[in-house]
This record gives C-alpha cells, sequence and structure tokens, in this order.
C-alpha cells in the first residue's frame, strides 16, 4: 500500500473505529466480541483497501463488514455466548439512579431479541440509520427492514411490559 493510502486509511481508522466497537457491542453484548469484530474488519478492509476506498461510504462499508462478522459468529455453534448489554446512549433522567436502571432494563430487553431483529433495531434507533442504509447493510430487502423493525419494537413492547425485569444474560449471541 502506499504511502499516502496508508495515511488515508489510517485516518479512517481513527474516525470511525469507536463508533463502529459501540455499534458491535450493541449488536452482540460483548465488548471484547465487538473489538474483535471491528479489528477483522479493519484487517480485511487494510487488505481490500482500493474497494473500500471506492465505496460511497467507506464507514457504512466498515459498518456492514463488522455486522456480517458478528452475525457470521452468532451462525457458529461454538461462538454462541452468554453476555449482558451495559453501555450504549444514556438518556437524561432526574437521577442517575433511575437512569442506571431504565438503561440496564431496556438493553436487557434488547439482549432478548433475535439476532436479526436486535441488528436492526440497534442500527435504526442506535446508530439513526435509514431504512435503506440498514437494508444495504445486512444484506437484505427494504421491506424485510420494515417487518423485522416491526416485529423487534412488538417484542421489545411486550418485554418492556413484564412485571419483572429481563435477565441480560440471556444468550445474546
Amino acid at each position: 500500500m502506499r504511502a499516502e493510502d496508508e495515511a488515508e486509511f489510517a485516518e479512517l481508522v481513527v474516525a470511525v473505529s469507536s463508533r463502529l466497537v459501540r455499534t458491535g457491542y450493541a449488536i452482540c453484548g460483548d465488548q471484547g466480541m465487538a473489538e474483535d469484530a471491528v479489528q477483522s474488519a479493519l484487517i480485511s478492509a487494510y487488505r481490500n483497501w482500493k474497494r473500500v476506498r471506492a465505496a460511497n461510504s467507506p464507514e457504512a462499508y466498515l459498518r456492514k463488514m463488522v455486522v456480517n462478522q458478528l452475525l457470521g459468529w452468532r451462525r457458529r455453534k461454538s461462538s454462541r455466548m452468554t453476555t449482558s448489554m451495559g453501555v450504549g446512549a444514556e438518556p437524561v433522567h432526574a437521577s442517575h439512579e433511575v437512569s442506571v436502571v431504565e438503561h440496564e432494563f431496556v438493553w436487557a430487553a434488547v439482549a432478548r431479541l433475535p439476532a436479526r431483529q436486535r441488528a436492526v433495531i440497534v442500527l435504526r434507533y442506535y446508530e439513526g440509520l435509514s431504512e435503506a442504509e440498514i437494508a444495504e447493510t445486512l444484506g437484505i430487502r427494504p421491506g424485510t427492514v420494515k417487518s423485522q423493525s416491526a416485529a423487534g419494537i412488538a417484542r421489545l413492547r411486550t418485554v418492556l411490559d413484564e412485571p419483572t425485569a429481563p435477565v441480560a444474560n440471556e444468550g445474546v449471541l
């Protein structure tokens, strides 16, 4: 790789790595697994820099690589793990205690969703991607994004209305 390409790649890595790790974590619930997925995606992106660089949005290309890596790991039985979802965007509340409890409650509910629904919900409401961007990232049709989003939201409503808090270690990926 030429020096200017290396510099451009390094710039992209610095700009997007933390966002990619947060997205990965929100999808899988495991910090180490999220970091591994990002590292794998970056290694692949480095090897295929011309293709990544030519993409309309290199960050979106990398995000898709990370999500695909995580979903691919999920498909392999040996990679199934139980984790808790403990970090993310923190809403403003009257007290820190209320904020922590609500945060944990919602992330535990998200962790109970099937992998594709969880990915759609995270990309839509955590990352703020459009239906078209989510469809591109996950390699599915926009209609599937809509149906997975609706099903995920319906499931979240059901889980969040349950009288007891959901169990956070219910096998995220």
